[in-house]
Parts: structure tokens; C-alpha cells; sequence
């Protein structure tokens, strides 16, 4: 079932998410949800918080970006694979001198920013069934990983964005939490009820 995702704004997007284990009520039927709801809106990650759940769980599916042609076979094959759940995830290390990249957020729709991250993390999680992982990640999929992490720790990307960056988005933002923007997919907004 596609879910509406949640709006900049909303209080749930700030929340830090909490750990949850095997007696989650309906889990599977959640990550698949969740799944069909980032395959509508065309994204390849989402968060709990996005729509509406502040726990510690998050998908992400990375291979749309093995269609760049700028990327090495390495790391395209890399991201065409790079389709896991996450549950309960830490990141242990960030190593290397921060890039920067263009990032959006299906929370924050029509927005688009330059972020910088550190390139190379070492990340422990649970799969879906539970089973506990450690990996490291570098690059592209390292950094949707982080995007998808600071969800479940209530941050946002326009977070990370300078304070000059911060007021020039302002208006923007606050018109997204009002249902003011152009998503071609369902989103519940915080500030819509509050006369439009």
C-alpha cells in the first residue's frame, strides 16, 4: 500500500527514532509498504519518520544511480546491488575528507542543496530478520545511507546547509510544510489544517 509521506515541518521528522526488535506489530507488511511508497515517488531511500513512524528503520534501493555514466563499473555495480532493509543502524566511523553533493528529500519536495559528508563510514544494523551486520560504505552509497540515517536521528539535509543557505530556503519550507509545493505523490502536510 502506498503511504503518504510526511512534510517538512511535521514534528515526527525531528524525532529520534527509536530501536525496535522482532515483535514490531506487522513489520514485513510495514517494509513492504514502505517499498511501494519510495517506488511511487520515485526516490531510493525512505525513512519510518517519513511516514509518520519514529523508529529505527529506513530502505533504501541505490540503483538508479548505476545508470550514471560517470561513475566507474565498480561503483555502478555497487549501487545497482545496494538494495537493503536497515534496522536498529549505528555508524560507527566516518573517515576521509568531506565532498559535496546535490541531495534531495521526498520530505522536502522541489528542493535541491549541495551537502557535504564524510566519504567512507563503517555502519553495524539488523536486516529484516533480524540478523546482525556490519559493513563499510564508501561514496555514493555511503552517502544515501547517511542521508537515510539522520532521518531515524531527526535530522534533515537542510540541516547541514550554511545559515545564509538556511534563510534563503526559508519561505520555501515553510510553504512546503503548507501544502504549497508540486509532489507528484501523496504527502500529508503539518501546517495545511492551520488556515491555508
Amino acid at each position: 500500500m502506498i503511504l503518504p509521506i510526511i512534510a517538512y515541518g511535521d514534528p515526527v521528522l525531528r524525532k529520534v527514532g527509536t530501536e525496535i526488535n522482532q515483535e514490531y506489530p506487522e513489520l514485513k507488511k510495514l517494509i513492504t509498504n514502505m517499498k511501494e511508497t519510495m517506488y511511487n515517488a520515485s526516490g531510493v531511500g525512505l525513512a519510518a519518520p517519513q511516514i509518520g513512524l519514529a523508529i529505527r528503520l529506513f530502505i533504501i534501493d541505490a540503483s538508479p544511480f548505476a545508470e550514471d555514466e560517470d561513475l566507474d563499473e565498480e561503483d555502478r555495480a555497487t549501487l545497482k546491488a545496494f538494495n537493503h532493509v536497515f534496522i536498529n543502524a549505528k555508524i560507527i566511523k566516518e573517515e576521509g575528507e568531506e565532498w559535496t553533493f546535490n541531495e534531495g528529500c521526498l520530505s522536502i519536495p522541489d528542493v535541491r542543496e549541495d551537502v557535504s559528508r564524510k566519504p567512507i563510514i563503517t555502519i553495524e544494523y539488523q536486516d529484516e530478520d533480524f540478523n546482525s551486520k556490519t559493513a563499510v560504505l564508501d561514496g555514493l552509497a555511503a552517502r544515501v545511507f547517511q542521508h537515510e540515517y539522520d532521518h531515524i536521528e531527526g535530522v534533515l539535509f537542510t540541516d547541514k546547509l550554511s545559515t545564509l543557505k538556511k534563510r534563503l530556503l526559508k519561505k520555501r519550507l515553510d510553504n512546503i510544510s503548507k501544502g504549497k509545493t508540486n509532489a507528484d505523490y501523496r504527502m500529508n502536510f503539518p501546517n495545511l489544517k492551520k488556515g491555508k
